[in-house]
């Protein structure tokens, strides 16, 4: 959780409850006044876990969901489609093209 979402989730989780996010931490003062728990995930990445991950794509076992792919000169184009919320799935800024 972040932003708005996290904002609003203090007040509405149950007294001794726990707010997870992936985005940092939460707000210690926030969870101290609402008499809540609160942590945040994250990963860093892993050389052999991404190789797995790229078999799995390759052999088609698991398929990622790309909603769009767009041009890196497009970046604020991106932006506006995420923050719409109407995007399902991933939205990827191409660097550059592939030499043919």
């Amino acid at each position: 959780m972040r932003g708005d979402t996290l904002a609003r989730s203090y007040g509405v989780v149950k007294k001794g409850g726990i707010i997870v996010s992936i985005t940092g931490q939460p707000d210690p003062v926030e969870l101290e006044k609402h008499g809540i728990r609160g942590t945040g995930l994250g990963a860093q990445p892993d050389a052999k876990v991404l190789e797995e991950l790229a078999k799995l794509i390759d052999s088609g076992k698991i398929t990622p969901i790309v909603s769009a792919v767009m041009p890196l000169v497009d970046v604020a184009k991106a932006h506006q489609q995420i923050a719409s919320r109407h995007t399902r799935g991933k939205v990827v800024l191409k660097v550059a093209e592939p030499p043919k």
